[in-house]
């Protein structure tokens, strides 16, 4: 597309924002343009500023001071480390001021500003529940954060019974709340609702029980996250608030010649400086061994400040022999520079380099709702098998309710997962890919946001890992007549002994020109995943 034509269609859209802002503005009190939202956005930041440029100042020396440098093609030397390839299931937590409201998710911040559509509904919830605009607002949900029970040593425990190896709390979700101890804000969980430093007490208890930190912003998102509070008259157009609700400009995009989405969001230097800052200094302060950031910071404003902060990242950590990984979405990050990360999905086959999948144990929401629904422990053991087989790592998100409690379905899944983990986590920790990921009838839907697509796996769905020079073949189903045909182990792969690893019995076998047959003990119970470690007579027949 000729760049002239680029710069009309971006015109036409700014255009027709502000008509669509300006008819939907009561009589009187036209939203603010563009200019004057970001001097607002900028003066409340002001107190800000010198924090803001130390912060800044030590990150751009580091990012320079390495084994890398703010170049794309310097930082394909990133290699995720060891710890990250043998932990392969980590716990995700999206709690923030979004849980008060528990309606139907994290997105209530900017849905409860969408008076009409198909989100009107929040705005409803909202204004029955809480009061009218513009004297309530998403604000005025702070003060109801209290975390009563949030006790981040229990939290801990639970995630390491369910056998996490990471935990990977979010730090500022898109609605500018940081859950952090921040220099560069008042918005903060530290010097409001619950006043106290969650993400701080989490990292504490979190590496106390053996597990790795990882820490996510979404704060790229939060430069247009509150944009329908600019179409009437709500707090978000109070500059008095401005530090809280952020930019809010109008979220644009449009579809270009070859059909592939364009955005033309405006986003001001000044933000991407401030978007920088928060995240070094989330890292200055924590430390994490992993580092997530949503699928916005690959627009392309956002480049030159993503590879900055990518080479502060790696250099600061080798300086102090940390091993971290740098979690991205989509085409966000130049393949090889980060650690590829599939929202609600899977891939289709074994990918050469670690990569992630993260999914929530509800399939609508990732932050705590009320009348949410839940999956199955037998989804997640089942995703689980099919990400390892493939090279991956899977993030499971849990969402608190607002007092700090989990909610006991997640609970109960995480403790089951957790089970089936402790009997046959041998064939998933530590493990690498075979020569084939699995076999069976059950075709999985790849691609981002597409976990649920998949159909239940079979008694004929095999996924496979190696370890030690052993080969594991996770049977996801019981056969029916307690025999088990793997086709993938033909005769020329000779077989020693098979083991069922949630019994420790033996299994009894037969290498047939179709495959190897397994003849199966009693059915153990839990969920409905089986592990069977398979020793060969050429060990190294096992090897990836």
């Amino acid at each position: 597309m000729a760049s002239g034509m680029r710069a009309g269609m971006a015109m036409a859209f700014a255009f027709l924002a502000g008509a669509a802002v300006a008819a939907d503005a009561p009589p009187g009190a036209p939203p603010p343009d563009a200019a004057t939202i970001e001097r607002q956005w900028v003066a409340a930041n002001r107190p800000y500023d010198a924090a803001r440029r130390a912060i800044l100042g030590q990150t751009r020396k580091l990012a320079w001071q390495g084994p890398m440098v703010p170049d794309w093609q310097s930082l394909t030397a990133y290699r995720a480390p060891e710890w990250y390839r043998d932990a392969k299931f980590g716990i995700f937590i999206h709690w923030g001021v979004y849980s008060v409201a528990a309606y139907k998710g994290e997105w209530y911040p900017r849905h409860m500003y969408e008076r009409s559509g198909q989100y009107a509904d929040y705005y409803r919830h909202q204004v029955a529940t809480y009061g009218p605009m513009p004297k309530v607002g998403y604000k005025d949900l702070i003060p109801r954060f209290k975390a009563g029970h949030f006790d981040p040593q229990a939290w801990a425990r639970l995630f390491r019974e369910a056998g996490a190896r990471f935990v990977v709390p979010v730090a500022e979700h898109h609605d500018g709340f940081a859950m952090y101890d921040s220099k560069l804000s008042d918005w903060t969980a530290v010097k409001m609702g619950p006043h106290r430093d969650v993400i701080g007490e989490l990292a504490r208890a979190v590496r106390a029980q053996g597990m790795k930190l990882g820490l996510s912003s979404h704060r790229a998102e939060h430069d247009w996250f509150f944009e329908y509070g600019r179409t009437f008259d709500s707090d978000v157009n109070d500059p008095r608030y401005a530090a809280l609700y952020g930019p809010a400009h109008p979220l644009l995009s449009a579809r270009g010649e070859d059909g592939r989405e364009v955005d033309w969001t405006f986003v001001s230097d000044a933000y991407l400086d401030d978007w920088l800052a928060r995240s070094s200094e989330i890292v200055d302060d924590y430390h994490p061994d992993l580092m997530y950031f949503d699928w916005w910071v690959g627009q392309p404003r956002f480049r030159g400040a993503l590879a900055e902060f990518a080479a502060f990242f790696y250099n600061q950590a080798a300086a102090r022999g940390q091993g971290v990984v740098l979690d991205y979405k989509l085409d966000d990050m130049r393949p090889g520079t980060g650690t590829m990360n599939i929202e609600r999905g899977q891939a289709a086959d074994i990918r050469a380099e670690p990569w992630q999948t993260e999914t929530s144990v509800s399939p609508d929401s990732w932050g705590y709702a009320e009348g949410d629904t839940y999956k199955t422990p037998d989804e997640i053991v089942g995703l689980l098998a099919d990400v390892v087989s493939k090279n991956g790592d899977l993030l499971l998100n849990v969402g608190p309710k607002a007092d700090g409690t989990i909610p006991p379905q997640a609970r109960g899944i995480l403790l089951a997962v957790g089970s089936w983990l402790k009997a046959n986590g041998e064939a998933i920790y530590g493990t690498r890919p075979w020569t084939r990921f699995g076999e069976g009838p059950t075709q999985v839907v790849a691609g981002t946001m597409q976990d649920t697509k998949t159909k239940p796996y079979t008694a004929e769905d095999f996924r496979f890992t190696t370890r030690g020079g052993k080969l594991y073949a996770i049977e996801l189903g019981w056969p029916r007549d307690g025999r088990a045909l793997i086709h993938s182990i033909g005769p020329a792969t000779k077989v020693k002994s098979v083991t069922l690893l949630a019994t420790g019995q033996p299994v009894a076998f037969r290498q047939r020109p179709d495959g190897l047959q397994l003849d199966l003990p009693a059915r153990p119970e839990g969920v409905h995943a089986y592990a069977y470690r398979i020793v060969l007579a050429d060990a190294a027949g096992a090897a990836p």
